[in-house]
């Protein structure tokens, strides 16, 4: 008897034990990762989102003066797939930890080869790469949950905004992309099949030579006289040149061009651009 009811009690261990661990439920602190293209790579951010849920955050759960992880759980990373720079200090290709000291009006913005650190007893000052001070903002509004957003991305820098209650943090991102994009040019037009279309744009669209640039949508045209879309960024070129008849010249052949494969959108963006010039 005292055997059977050992067993019956292990069996009901096992079940319970087996039934526990086959509940699911929702993190209170969501994960999330990033994929944000930059510049001739990506950067790649790992963090977790609490929520307010009614509590007071900055200065009572997120203290002011001391170490945050910057998310919950496990520690917040950031992976540059290239070299960039953060007011004015390189940071070299890598996966990074992301802390942040908090204050009532500034905080401290961290990156540390640290990836590991989740209490401000882990800290270790001599492993930062680069450290730098960003005015708090107040939103009009709260942010449930905390979040970190990539904005204002162009080809060489962008914006990340730490954002939780009606609390905004910021610091700018920055790659050198010009001399390696030139260098590609160089090489790839010394080749047969030469890339003049994507040359020429990279040209217009940053402050490059306009005559160049001019000088291969003729032949990126050239290759393709039924590339309505170099025609259009051939009309571009041309007003930002100042030669605004030749531009809309140019536009209209376009117009020509994308009627012929039915692209309404290239129709409407040589309207505008014959539009603005006249």
């Amino acid at each position: 008897m005292l055997r059977s009811i050992l067993l019956f009690a292990l069996f009901i261990s096992l079940y319970c034990s087996t039934s526990a661990q086959s509940i699911k439920t929702p993190a209170p602190s969501p994960p999330q990762f990033v994929r944000q293209d930059f510049g001739l790579s990506n950067i790649e951010l790992s963090y977790s989102r609490p929520g307010i849920k009614g509590r007071t955050i900055f200065g009572d759960l997120v203290p002011y003066g001391k170490v945050w992880r910057t998310g919950a759980n496990q520690a917040t990373t950031l992976t540059f797939g290239d070299d960039i720079t953060i007011e004015g200090t390189r940071v070299p290709a890598g996966k990074y930890g992301l802390l942040t000291i908090p204050d009532k009006d500034e905080w401290t913005i961290i990156i540390t080869r640290q990836l590991d650190v989740t209490s401000p007893a882990a800290y270790k000052q001599d492993q930062d790469v680069v450290r730098v001070r960003s005015k708090v903002e107040e939103l009009p509004f709260s942010i449930e949950s905390f979040t970190i957003l990539f904005s204002d991305v162009t080809s060489t820098s962008c914006r990340l905004d730490l954002c939780w209650d009606k609390t905004v943090v910021s610091f700018i991102v920055n790659t050198d992309i010009d001399s390696r994009v030139m260098t590609q040019i160089d090489n790839a037009l010394n080749k047969d099949n030469r890339p003049y279309y994507t040359a020429a744009v990279f040209y217009l669209d940053n402050g490059k030579d306009l005559n160049k640039a001019l000088e291969w949508f003729d032949k990126a045209i050239a290759q393709d006289p039924k590339a309505f879309y170099a025609v259009y960024q051939k009309a571009r070129c041309q007003a930002k040149m100042g030669r605004k008849q030749d531009a809309i010249a140019t536009a209209k052949k376009s117009i020509e061009l994308s009627k012929q494969v039915n692209n309404a959108d290239y129709v409407a963006l040589n309207e505008k651009l014959i539009s603005s010039l006249q």
